[in-house]
């Protein structure tokens, strides 16, 4: 059952969202709103806006937005639960706790508990007779015995059951194995372990709960890696290895490794700021822990090898749109940081993060890689596809820079280079201009919601349906006159019909109607167009003219989609009527 309106409208209105954000977010006053730099995609001129008199948040550069429930979700990769609970401990507030909520608690925690007693299961298999294979295995991958406990690794044994039996003994069901991931369900409905004759690794989140596991084989047989699967105690996409460590170095970046190998092996040779993603490219949610964590920089050491190098240029990009700095490792004899460091040793590979590329410099690398610098031809290409990459820099010191070094390394002068550079920066203006003349020319683009989920299907009504709800939300006098004239269900767009109805069904409980309060019944993405409708609204010379118009479209494009839709529905009728009398026809002719 969700949390009671009552609690979260007190909630809200506790929290106010400047104080909250502000403990991410430097904010400086700028009119009625603050702004700073956003904390959810990379820039250097604020476009993070909160309004303190709205209580919401919104970034007119990647349109993030929202109030205080979504925000932290967002930073702190927290579930909406999550998140209440977070700002409920930060005001001194008792979350209730109904019956429906028991129950979803309830089954997290026995997950959580049946994941830990398997990880307990898995420790006691290495250190038993059946775990040498394992032990002799990490051992010998240089793993002392301190780290092996420190990281609670473990072994799962051959057989198809060890691990049914013993977690069955402690009470544990079958289907909680299963729900858990612990099993793999037969075609004849048998169920047996999922991780086999492989050593075993704990993820373990940011809280230092045991949520879900990798298992590692011990030879060259595939998978090399089995990860656990989706759960409701675990999302791939939402969590790091290792982070519930890392979070806690006092260095003043991330390594962000390739495998749990990496990772332990770094974490054993002192550098405990490293993480990895589970199985998985980095994601956005992933990137956006690490940005929550109060570090700037994120250092890449990927594995060497093409896929390697490929995974870079994707987390790259994925951790700037983050707003963290990003400098990449590149290993010179060695495939992965593992090997590096069991060939050279800690000190050296402290020496090689000093000598980390920029993202700038690692991009002009592999593009240099690529070109014969000792032909003319290749020399050209190299030269012209650099120019086309440092157009996209937008630091023009660092496009002059770079523009320098590349020059001196293909042996040309450096006024040529900077030419080539200056023409690649106007063909991509040009472009980017040209497309905004193209959107400029399409209204009916440009009026279109960024969520392509959330569509508009008639974009006249819909943009006279945000100027309702603009007015209604600004005034509870003029949501009253619209609840008397225009309904939900005339409304063209499901998503602003749902804010809608909500907005009435507040006002009719004598609630606050603000969007503050209603945007915890709002999917995030709802509650993001909402917040960006409100910030991007210009204030009605007449609101009471505004609402008449507005509504008086809403009506006239809602009475002309249902007689479309009935002259469509008799068509359809008429057309069944004519193929029934033609198939009587062909009966009577055959009889």
């Amino acid at each position: 059952m969700p949390l009671p309106d009552s609690f979260l409208d007190e909630l809200v209105a506790r929290c106010d969202i400047y104080d909250v954000v502000s403990r991410y977010v430097p904010l400086k006053k700028s009119g009625a709103n603050y702004f700073g730099v956003c904390p959810f995609h990379n820039e250097k001129t604020p476009s993070f806006s909160v309004s303190r008199d709205k209580q919401i948040y919104h970034c007119f550069g990647c349109g993030a937005g929202g109030g205080v429930i979504n925000f932290i979700m967002r930073i702190e990769n927290m579930t909406f639960p999550e998140a209440v609970r977070h700002l409920a401990d930060l005001v001194g507030m008792e979350v209730p706790e109904e019956s429906g909520r028991d129950q979803f608690r309830a089954r997290r925690q026995r997950l959580t508990d049946l994941a830990t007693d398997a990880a307990r299961h898995y420790v006691a298999m290495l250190y038993g007779p059946q775990g040498q294979a394992g032990r002799e295995y990490l051992l010998g991958r240089g793993l002392r015995p301190a780290t092996l406990k420190h990281f609670g690794l473990g072994f799962a044994p051959e057989g198809w059951d060890g691990l049914i039996r013993a977690m069955t003994a402690k009470g544990y069901t079958k289907s909680e194995l299963m729900e858990c991931g612990l099993v793999v369900q037969n075609q004849s409905g048998g169920v047996y372990d999922r991780f086999r004759n492989r050593v075993m690794f704990p993820i373990i989140d940011i809280r230092g709960k045991v949520i879900a596991f990798g298992g590692r084989v011990m030879d060259d047989s595939t998978p090399k890696y089995l990860n656990s699967s989706d759960t409701p105690i675990f999302n791939k996409s939402r969590n790091l290895f290792a982070m519930n460590f890392a979070k806690k170095t006092k260095r003043n970046y991330f390594l962000l490794a390739e495998g749990y190998m990496d990772v332990i092996a770094l974490h054993q040779a002192g550098f405990d700021c490293a993480v990895a993603s589970l199985g998985t490219s980095l994601t956005e949610e992933q990137a956006r822990l690490m940005a929550a964590r109060g570090k700037e920089e994120v250092v890449i050491c990927y594995d060497s090898d093409e896929a390697g190098k490929k995974a870079a240029q994707r987390a790259i990009d994925i951790l700037g749109r983050s707003g963290l700095k990003v400098r990449v490792l590149r290993m010179n004899g060695a495939k992965d940081p593992d090997e590096y460091i069991r060939k050279n040793g800690p000190e050296a590979f402290e020496n090689l993060l000093r000598r980390s590329y920029t993202d700038i410099e690692y991009r002009l690398a592999d593009i240099r890689g690529r070109y014969d610098l000792e032909e003319a031809e290749g020399r050209v290409e190299y030269l012209q596809e650099a120019a086309r990459y440092l157009a996209t820099v937008p630091s023009e010191v660092e496009r002059e820079i770079f523009g320098r070094t590349v020059a001196k390394e293909a042996g040309v002068s450096e006024q040529a280079m900077l030419a080539e550079v200056g023409r690649a920066v106007k063909s991509r203006y040009r472009r980017e201009r040209a497309k905004e003349e193209k959107q400029a020319l399409n209204p009916v683009q440009g009026a279109q919601p960024a969520q392509r989920q959330l569509r508009y299907s008639n974009v006249r009504s819909a943009r006279c349906e945000e100027g309702v709800l603009t007015l209604a939300l600004s005034d509870v006098d003029l949501l009253r006159q619209a609840a008397g004239q225009l309904q939900a269900e005339e409304f063209s767009s499901p998503c602003l019909a749902k804010a809608y109805a909500l907005l009435l069904r507040r006002m009719e409980q004598g609630e606050e109607t603000s969007l503050a309060h209603c945007l915890g019944a709002l999917e995030p993405e709802e509650g993001e167009l909402l917040a960006k409708i409100v910030a991007n609204a210009v204030p009605a010379a007449d609101p009471q003219r505004a609402l008449r118009d507005y509504i008086s479209v809403i009506k006239t494009e809602h009475l002309k989609q249902k007689n479309k839709d009935a002259g469509e529905n008799d068509r359809d009728e008429l057309l069944a009527l004519a193929q029934r009398r033609l198939q009587q026809e062909r009966e009577r002719g055959g009889m």
